[in-house]
């Protein structure tokens, strides 16, 4: 990566933080309450290792495979990995043992396997935000919210997890209201089922497109991809290059 590359990188994550930084004071939040998390899915090794250099830790990947080849690469760095993708049966135990997050947490099969499984590597209980479907559209993963106090009873007991908060991927919109319309509805759920002892404080929505109005609701993570890594490639031109 040459030097007008890395200016590039630069300029994009500190124009990131300054939205954020923005939304922060316009809507009444804590100046560094919300974290921002690096969306590096088919995004090459080098380019992150080129936007950790400029003091980003928290990185999300959605492929487990490809994931695991890039942590491979940057086993130098220490590095924040999010598994943000689908969960597969089979590729739980990959994630329970390369993420110390996972963000769309949605069937309670998966999550007794990744429990076990994370037990059994011995490693701290894996970090969990449980992913909401907001909008009932099949396409989307995550329970409806009518399932979630049930899937949350049903992860609590579970040893090797720990429930951090709620996840949701609305559907696009231009509207800057109409964005902030299902935050609004995933942080009022948050706060029905919270307690002192299980407070549920992450609450992860907000992407490039919308991450005011996720903000506005009382998003603690955000988690922006393009406006921080320039275009994404394809998948397949990532594992072609």
């Amino acid at each position: 990566m040459n030097a007008s590359d890395d200016t590039e990188v630069s300029a994009r994550l500190e124009a990131v933080r300054a939205r954020i930084a923005a939304a922060e004071a316009r809507f009444g939040r804590e100046p560094g309450s919300v974290t921002l998390l690096a969306v590096s899915k088919v995004q090459p090794a080098e380019l992150i290792r080129a936007v950790h250099q400029h003091g980003q830790v928290a990185f999300g990947e959605s492929y487990v495979q490809e994931a695991c080849d890039k942590q491979a690469l940057l086993a130098d760095l220490a590095l924040d990995w999010h598994f943000i993708g689908r969960i597969q049966s089979n590729k739980t135990k990959l994630i329970a043992e390369h993420f110390s997050w996972v963000h769309g947490l949605g069937d309670a099969h998966h999550a007794q396997r990744l429990g076990a499984q994370r037990v059994a590597l011995g490693l701290a209980p894996l970090r969990c935000c449980l992913q909401v479907n907001l909008s009932g559209e099949a396409s989307k993963a995550g329970v409806e919210p009518e399932a979630v106090p049930l899937l949350l009873e049903q992860c609590s007991v579970i040893d090797g997890l720990h429930i951090e908060g709620l996840m949701t991927l609305p559907a696009p919109s231009d509207d800057f209201e109409s964005q902030r319309q299902p935050f609004a509805e995933l942080r009022a759920l948050r706060d029905q089922l919270a307690t002192p002892e299980q407070p549920l404080a992450t609450l992860s929505m907000g992407m490039s497109d919308d991450l005011e109005a996720a903000v506005a609701e009382g998003a603690t993570m955000v988690r922006i991809g393009t406006a921080v890594f320039g275009p994404r490639p394809s998948y397949e031109a990532a594992r072609a290059g």
